[in-house]
């Protein structure tokens, strides 16, 4: 008498892409990227699975216009309206780079309406670590 456990889950029963919309989410985590020259935005939940995602790139912008402040601030509306839409009202904000993007990115945060618990800067210093790349001749 052995029973089947149904399997949850699996590829085969059905559709995966509609349960994107079906999660409600109180609570995430926003990471900005600002590099020099683009600005990648990611917002995950607590367990840091990626709930939606948007970059100066995706957005339209080419070329140097993608280091600009405000192809940043275009690309955290973007990413942060789709996860509004979900249900999250707080989140925490992890800043990393040095890009023209952090400020006007933040900025962009700040008014859409979700309440923030902290902002925290997780840029990478070595602490003296690799040997940098020889200076540039123009």
């Amino acid at each position: 008498m052995t029973k089947t456990i149904p399997r949850i889950g699996s590829r085969r029963n059905g559709r995966i892409g509609l349960r994107k919309t079906g999660r409600r989410i109180p609570k995430g985590i926003i990471h900005v990227q600002a590099s020099f020259n683009n600005t990648i935005v990611t917002v995950t939940d607590v367990r840091g699975r990626v709930i939606s995602w948007s970059s100066a790139g995706t957005c339209g912008f080419k070329g140097t216009r993608r280091g600009t402040p405000f192809a940043a601030q275009t690309a955290a509306g973007n990413a942060i309206r789709t996860v509004v839409d979900q249900g999250m009202q707080r989140a925490e904000v992890m800043i990393k780079g040095p890009g023209l993007g952090r400020d006007a990115a933040l900025r962009a945060i700040r008014r859409s309406g979700i309440l923030l618990n902290f902002v925290r800067d997780v840029t990478p210093m070595p602490h003296n670590g690799c040997r940098p790349p020889k200076k540039r001749r123009v």
